[in-house]
């Protein structure tokens, strides 16, 4: 974790840090050390989805960056951005990504990333849905915060496969 922070450090002094960067430095290797690309875990990258309204009139197309699964049950819905935006602004798509997990779903687990910042949600499936979202951490406050990313990302894992 600590190497994970001082690449990311050492990285932000050569702008710009793109979010295929974030994800190569920061993300890739945070999901290693928790043995995230082990079983019961695979990973799909890049995953196309598309969301429709109940009222038809709107669809929503993107792509999530990371998605953790196991035996198509959704854990994680990763999404990363730019080290320029906040985290907070990948809520709205990181919601919209995480409607489209499976219906037989009620909850869905979701992480946004700057590489530098994480912010967690818990989307509760329902009419209307409704969503929480964790304190941010981030990598520059004292300690080194990755630690607790980690720990969190570990306990949904244990939650959501008990």
């Amino acid at each position: 974790m600590d190497q994970i922070k001082a690449g990311y450090i050492n990285l932000r002094n050569y702008p710009p840090l793109l979010e295929n960067t974030v994800n190569t430095i920061v993300l890739s290797p945070l999901l290693f050390i928790g043995k995230f690309y082990l079983p019961p875990f695979h990973v799909k990258l890049e995953k196309s989805i598309e969301i429709e309204t109940q009222d038809k009139q709107t669809i929503i197309k993107g792509r999530i960056d990371f998605l953790l699964l196991n035996q198509k049950f959704w854990v994680t819905v990763i999404e990363s951005k730019q080290v320029a935006y906040s985290v907070e602004a990948g809520l709205d798509q990181i919601l919209a990504y995480m409607l489209a997990a499976p219906q037989s779903q009620d909850v869905v687990f979701g992480m946004i990333t700057s590489g530098g910042s994480f912010m967690f949600i818990k989307l509760l499936k329902g009419y209307p849905p409704r969503y929480a979202t964790s304190d941010i951490f981030d990598v520059r406050n004292r300690g080194n915060e990755l630690y607790n990313v980690l720990q969190i990302l570990k306990r949904i894992s244990q939650l959501t496969f008990a």
